[in-house]
């Protein structure tokens, strides 16, 4: 037999204005692509309803490229080219007609090394201090996620191609001061004689407390490229909005939608929104 369809949702505790909500963060589904005029998506969107439900969560988080009645908040997702021969040879990115190949390479190259003092991959030890720094933060928007320690550590502890996580120490009194991460979503790319993959880095959060948050997604750009990904994406939430035309990214084409089913409440600008589905 073969998989049909394919669907996941994971527990996740969320602050929508002054309300915490237990939910559940949908956040895969797919159907297989010769049954996809089956209606066999709602099937499974039901069977998942169902289940959750008896678990005793009643509301769910979901983003989508499709406007459906109707989003919480309307977002953008911008990309910053760190191998632009790569991506222009894939078809990934197009140049402009004032544009060569060598300006292109010029314009987007970063320097060979980090700027800020005490960066370093997070440990073990950094979690309580990073995941208090995070929740601080959070605590500024009117929709964002709500990590318990645990839960922190589970989905930011480095792992290679899943999840990377820095800190800022002080070099003196060794306090962690600032948060970069990032996750991997690679692609298949399909028919090109030389690449076969395409490796994207996806920011995920990010705290800047003794530097600017410009300097510190900065670093993170040089971050990914020196792990070999080929482009950053980016979404306009979170202070995002503040350094992405400085930083080079260029706007994207669609947008992301953020839903709450079974949840009424207003819509928030992409500014407010404090939450990343992974």
């Amino acid at each position: 037999g073969i998989n049909a369809e394919y669907g996941t949702g994971v527990p996740a505790t969320v602050k929508v204005y002054d309300r915490i909500l237990h939910v559940t963060e949908i956040n895969f589904l797919c159907v297989h692509k010769k049954l996809r005029s089956k209606r066999l998506a709602p099937v499974l969107i039901k069977e998942i309803t169902r289940r959750v439900e008896l678990t005793g969560i009643f509301q769910a988080i979901y983003t989508a490229g499709i406007v459906l009645p109707r989003p919480v908040a309307s977002c953008r997702y911008w990309h910053r080219s760190l191998n632009p021969k790569k991506l222009v040879e894939v078809s990934f990115s197009h140049m402009g007609p004032r544009m060569t190949l060598q300006r292109a390479i010029k314009l987007y190259k970063l320097p060979d090394k980090t700027t800020i003092p005490g960066l370093r991959p997070l440990e073990k030890k950094d979690v309580k201090a990073c995941w208090k720094l995070l929740k601080d933060y959070l605590a500024n928007y009117q929709m964002a996620a709500q990590f318990t320690q645990a839960e922190f550590a589970h989905w930011f502890i480095p792992r290679p191609n899943v999840i990377e996580s820095f800190v800022v120490e002080n070099p003196e009194t060794h306090a962690i001061t600032d948060f970069i991460s990032f996750y991997a979503l690679p692609s298949s790319i399909l028919g090109h004689r030389v690449y076969k993959t395409l490796k994207a880095a996806y920011s995920y959060y990010n705290v800047a407390t003794s530097v600017s948050v410009k300097d510190l997604f900065h670093d993170a750009l040089i971050l990914a490229r020196d792990r070999d990904f080929d482009v950053f994406n980016c979404l306009d939430i979170l202070e995002n909005s503040t350094f992405l035309k400085d930083l080079k990214f260029g706007i994207g084409d669609g947008k992301l939608q953020y839903y709450i089913y079974n949840w009424r409440c207003p819509p928030m600008e992409s500014k407010n929104v404090g939450l990343v589905l992974m």
